[in-house]
């Protein structure tokens, strides 16, 4: 009896685990997605112990050598103020990576709710929230930053605000989309028949099933998030000197790119690379989910 009672009550955690599983085994078949997983984590790592693995500090000036190419000593060159170009990149990875990662939180906290509200209540509130919506999505998303932090005021924190509000409604419609998707399922009607409340309904049901898609969604919004900070950054929207972001550092190299092109390459390679990595993790995440959905249905 005991035995039986056991196995039945380590099924249903297998099985809720097993989805999970499948989606991590899947994901890992993708090498690419892997590799670039394994970039962002290492470059997770440099930007949270640039302080000990820097070789020198970020704002030390030494003008003697400015604009110098790489060397023994300054294994990337220096800047127009003979800084560091190398620890300056890895101070400026854990800005603008934090910058994105609160940046897409922004938008996570007041997107997601008010997507699974409008979805899930219908009526007035889904019309409201697709108004609100759309009436942020039809101003581009960089202008719409742009008038954000003309607002606030130019700062790293001011452009992280901005470019959290600018990516709410791009969420709103993620999250309303896949509960929608979903509304009329059985065992959402089955749970409110027998007395469950609306919260409980979309915590325990609603938010699940619609975390795939979100998932998604947030791992490519980080991507294009650094590329907006740094876009604020170049136009000095962004991080104010001396701190260092890699979209600042891009717009402070634009004068001596003719004298030392190196000085723009390894900011925008970084950037690029960054970018790409998130990119293809979120495709790697997105694959795995539709396989792993094909394989339920099939």
């Amino acid at each position: 009896m005991s035995t039986s009672t056991s196995d039945a009550t380590a099924t249903p955690g297998r099985r809720a685990g097993g989805p999970m599983r499948r989606v991590l085994e899947q994901f890992r078949a993708d090498r690419t997605a892997v590799v670039a997983a394994c970039f962002l984590l290492v470059l997770v790592v440099v930007a949270l112990t640039a302080t000990w693995m820097a070789p020198h500090a970020p704002n030390v000036q030494n003008i003697e050598r400015a604009l110098e190419g790489p060397t023994s000593t300054y294994w990337l060159g220096t800047d127009q103020l003979g800084r560091d170009v190398l620890s300056r990149l890895m101070y400026a990875a854990r800005l603008s990576l934090g910058a994105a990662v609160v940046a897409v939180g922004i938008a996570v906290v007041i997107g997601v709710p008010i997507g699974i509200a409008g979805g899930y209540f219908g009526g007035w509130v889904d019309r409201l929230v697709v108004l609100v919506a759309d009436s942020l999505m039809g101003f581009p998303y960089l202008i719409l930053a742009i008038g954000v932090v003309g607002v606030l005021g130019p700062s790293l924190v001011n452009a992280m605000i901005a470019i959290g509000v600018v990516y709410i409604p791009r969420l709103i419609r993620v999250a309303r989309s896949a509960v929608l998707s979903i509304r009329g399922e059985t065992y959402l009607e089955a749970s409110s028949s027998i007395g469950c409340s609306s919260w409980s309904i979309v915590v325990r049901h609603v938010l699940p099933n619609v975390l795939p898609p979100l998932l998604v969604q947030i791992s490519l919004m980080c991507g294009f998030a650094m590329l907006a900070e740094a876009s604020l950054s170049f136009l000095g929207l962004g991080a104010q000197p001396p701190s260092a972001s890699w979209g600042s550092m891009l717009s402070s190299s634009v004068r001596y790119m003719e004298r030392q092109p190196l000085l723009m390459i390894w900011p925008g390679l970084a950037l690029m690379l960054t970018v790409l990595s998130i990119n293809l993790v979120g495709d790697g995440l997105r694959n795995a989910f539709a396989r792993r959905d094909r394989r339920n249905e099939s």
